[in-house]
C-alpha cells in the first residue's frame, strides 16, 4: 500500500530507499513495531521508497533490532557487512533502543555492540541511554545524535482530556505491553493495596495491558492489551499517568499518557524516562503514598507543563528525517 502510495505522488525516482530490518505489525505490540509504523509512513509522504528487506537496492539500511533470530526481523549484522561489500555506498542507521540492564538479560549490550560496529550514524533514544553504553563500548567521537521518543499525535493528543477538578476520584493509570516485573508491577500493586486498604482517599487505578499472572488485582480497573485510538481514549479519561519502570532506555508508554495531557509520577530509577518527567512529573521511590498526594495538590501546574512541554510524534520523525537527508548528502 505504501509502496502504491508513493508511485501516485512521485511518478518519477524515488528521493531515497530506506529499508528497515523490523517488519511493523498492526495491533498492541512493542514500541519499536509502533515506531517502524510511524516513520515509514512519514517517509513514504515524503517521498522515500521503504521496504524491510534487501533485497534491491538501499540508499539506507534502518536498524531497529538486531536479533535476526527474531521472526519480524528481516536482516542483522553478517547480512549488512555482505550488503556493504555489494553496494558500498550503502548507510546504516542504528537505532539504540535497548539495554540488558531494563530486563536483567545478558545479551543485548553484546548485540548492539556488533551490529553498532557496522553502522554510520547512531540515534540514541535517551541521553541516559547514550551515557549508559558510552560507559560500556560507544565510542562518542563516532557519528551520533540523540532523538526522544514521540508518538503519533493523530491519536495521542491531550484534545477530549477533561482536567481533573476535585469531584469524584483522581484516575491514576498505566499501560504495558510486556508482562515484565521491571516494568514496574510492584509499584502499581503496592498502590492497588493503598486504594483498597483507605490508606489514601480518592483515587482511582486503571491498569491496560498485560501484567504478571501472580498478580491478582483488588479494585484497579482493568482493560486488554489496546493500541492506536482505542487506547488513547481510554488515557484520555485519565488524569495522572504512573510508570514505575526501572532503566527504561525511554519507553512509550509514558510518552502517550503525557502527548493525551496527563503528567507523570515516574521512578527515580526510570533511565530515560526520568528526561521526561523532571518537565512535567514527579519522581518517587519508596515514598509513593506521599508523592502521590502531593502530585494531587500539584495537578494544575503540573498539567500546564505537560501540555506546554509534551513530546510529539511528528517533531520526533522530523529528526529522523533531517537526519536521514544529511546522511543522503554526505
Amino acid at each position: 500500500m505504501i509502496a502504491d502510495y508513493v508511485k501516485r505522488m512521485f511518478r518519477g525516482k524515488p528521493l531515497g530507499r530506506v529499508a528497515f530490518n523490523m517488519r511493523p505489525v498492526q495491533g498492541p505490540w512493542g514500541g519499536a513495531s509502533v515506531f517502524t509504523r510511524q516513520l515509514m509512513q512519514v517517509l513514504a509522504r515524503c517521498g522515500f521508497d521503504v521496504r524491510f528487506d534487501l533485497k534491491k537496492p538501499a540508499d539506507i539500511l534502518f536498524v531497529i533490532d538486531p536479533r535476526i533470530e527474531e521472526p519480524l526481523r528481516t536482516f542483522g549484522t553478517d547480512d549488512i557487512v555482505a550488503y556493504k561489500k555489494q553496494h558500498p555506498n550503502v548507510k546504516v542507521l542504528h537505532r539504540v533502543n535497548e539495554c540488558d540492564q531494563r530486563k536483567g538479560s545478558d545479551f543485548m549490550d553484546r548485540r548492539l555492540e556488533e551490529i553498532n560496529a557496522v553502522s554510520d550514524l547512531t540515534v540514541f533514544i535517551s541521553e541516559w541511554l547514550k551515557d549508559y553504553f558510552t560507559a560500556r563500548w560507544f565510542d562518542a567521537s563516532r557519528p551520533h545524535t540523540v532523538i526522544y521518543n514521540g508518538s503519533d499525535p493523530a491519536f495521542f493528543h491531550p484534545i477530549g482530556n477533561q482536567p481533573y477538578d476535585g469531584n469524584g476520584p483522581l484516575r491514576v493509570v498505566t499501560h504495558h505491553w510486556s508482562d515484565n516485573p521491571m516494568k514496574g508491577f510492584p509499584a502499581y500493586k503496592q498502590l492497588d493495596d493503598l486504594i483498597a486498604d483507605g490508606k489514601i482517599d480518592g483515587f482511582e487505578l486503571w491498569i491496560i495491558g498485560r501484567w504478571p499472572v501472580d498478580i491478582t488485582w483488588r479494585v484497579a480497573k482493568t482493560f486488554p492489551p489496546t493500541h492506536d485510538q482505542a487506547l488513547a481514549d481510554l488515557l484520555r479519561q485519565c488524569h495522572l499517568y504512573i510508570t514505575a519502570s526501572l532503566w527504561e532506555p525511554c519507553g512509550a508508554h509514558h510518552v502517550e499518557g503525557a502527548q493525551c495531557g496527563l503528567p507523570l509520577l515516574y521512578h527515580a530509577d526510570g533511565g530515560g524516562i526520568v528526561e521526561a518527567g523532571r518537565r512535567y512529573g514527579m519522581p518517587f521511590r519508596d515514598d509513593l503514598p506521599t508523592v502521590i498526594e502531593e502530585a494531587r495538590r500539584a495537578y494544575g501546574l503540573l498539567r500546564q507543563r505537560v501540555l506546554t512541554d509534551a513530546p510529539n510524534g511528528e517533531l520526533m520523525c522530523l529528526q529522523y528525517l533531517r537526519a536521514i537527508y544529511q546522511m543522503l548528502s554526505q
